[in-house]
């Protein structure tokens, strides 16, 4: 059975080609129904939530395409800490629509990535973060069917993995994100007293600042909702039908990680971040960096970073460093806005680390554009960008 939609339909990047069979799972059992279908042919299948994250060649896709549509929000029973709670949200889940409902509510935890496009379930195989907050903080399990299997299976947060920009759902565990559970702050008791439902302390500096406050104060939940809502759009990173800037896949880069001596190679105004677990998201001097306790585990977590392109001889010594992807964009010479001649495909005007689509651009476009980006930033810094979104018939 042929399909007359393209990906271009489903994608927020607007691109791509013909999917060959569409089918829609609105409920769980759908999705597990529709799944082991696909999977007792030998067709390639693929999963699609939102379609935020996603580039598609024009090739299409000769197989069937599974979207995630099911819904669903529910609070689990009270554990012992009476001022958290947890819920269990489905994988169809517009994630804005839940970060919302939870600022509603008054439950804090996820307001700060507010405005991310995409479906809940794609949340834990990227480890989605933005403005100080990571879902790795909030996250406890995932339900997961595996390829093949019969029915879900719950895992942890622990068993994902979970990385910057990655967990074992990407590194090639085949399978469906079936549903989440998060735990959140409930703020009622606070809000008796103060009459207003605070958020987590405020971990970024951007944000800080946009807020009028200092770093590592509690702000009212809804105030940090509108404040990030407020950045993104000024980046164009908030879906809106009347700003071509948000025609894109979001961030296209990942921000690198490298070891300090690549790090110590770039010019002392490249902002950069010591990887320590119990520092702030902020902008560190390299002398604090080479002063630093270095990372015994490096070798260990080398697996899960997907964005180092430097191994050291001695690498189980070196602290890891991690660059900002847009800024060596913009010092190799590509600005907001940029795009090749004769091309559909550009950089986004306000952010030159999304790529965007400026009107019935081809995906070959948006690669020929990505792969200028990535020779730039080689040739200039020797530094090897790495994609975010998941890539379907297309090479890097």
């Amino acid at each position: 059975m042929g399909s007359d939609i393209r990906f271009a339909d489903l994608t927020t990047l607007q691109v791509g080609g013909p999917i060959h069979r569409l089918v829609t799972a609105t409920t769980q059992r759908d999705l597990v129904d529709l799944a082991r279908e696909a999977w007792s042919t030998d067709v390639p299948w693929l999963a699609l939530g939102g379609g935020s994250n996603l580039l598609v060649g024009d090739e299409g896709f000769d197989g069937i395409v599974i979207r995630i549509a099911t819904k669903g929000i529910e609070v689990l029973p009270k554990g012992p800490d009476e001022s958290s709670v947890r819920l269990r949200v489905q994988a169809g889940e517009t994630w804005d629509d839940l970060v919302a409902w939870t600022v509603e509510h008054g439950y804090s935890g996820i307001e700060a990535l507010s405005g991310i496009p995409g479906a809940v379930g794609a949340a834990p195989v990227q480890n989605i973060g933005a403005y100080g907050q990571e879902l790795e903080a909030t996250l406890v399990a995932i339900e997961f069917l595996d390829e093949g299997a019969e029915a879900p299976r719950r895992m942890t947060a622990d068993e994902l993995e979970l990385g910057y920009r990655t967990s074992v759902l990407k590194q090639g565990m085949r399978g469906i994100v079936v549903s989440i559970e998060l735990d959140l702050h409930d703020t009622a008791s606070e809000f008796a007293v103060l009459g207003e439902a605070l958020g987590q302390p405020i971990a970024y500096s951007q944000l800080a600042d946009a807020l009028h406050v200092d770093l590592g104060d509690r702000v009212p939940i809804a105030r940090v909702r509108e404040a990030v809502l407020a950045l993104r759009r000024s980046k164009g990173m908030v879906l809106d039908p009347a700003d071509p800037d948000s025609v894109s896949a979001g961030s296209f880069f990942t921000n690198p990680i490298v070891g300090e001596h690549t790090a110590r190679t770039l010019p002392a105004a490249a902002p950069r971040w010591y990887l320590d677990p119990e520092a702030p998201d902020e902008v560190t001097p390299l002398a604090t960096i080479a002063s630093a306790t270095p990372l015994d585990a490096f070798l260990e977590h080398q697996a899960s970073l997907e964005t180092a392109v430097i191994e050291s001889d001695a690498a189980d010594a070196e602290p890891l460093v991690k660059l900002s992807a847009a800024w060596l964009i913009e010092q190799s010479g590509i600005g907001r806005g940029f795009a090749l001649p004769g091309s559909r495909a550009a950089i986004s005007s306000k952010h030159t680390l999304a790529l965007t689509n400026r009107g019935d651009a081809r995906a070959d476009e948006v690669v020929q554009l990505a792969r200028f980006v990535q020779q730039r930033v080689q040739a200039e810094f020797g530094i090897v960008l790495r994609p975010e979104p998941v890539l379907v018939g297309v090479e890097l």
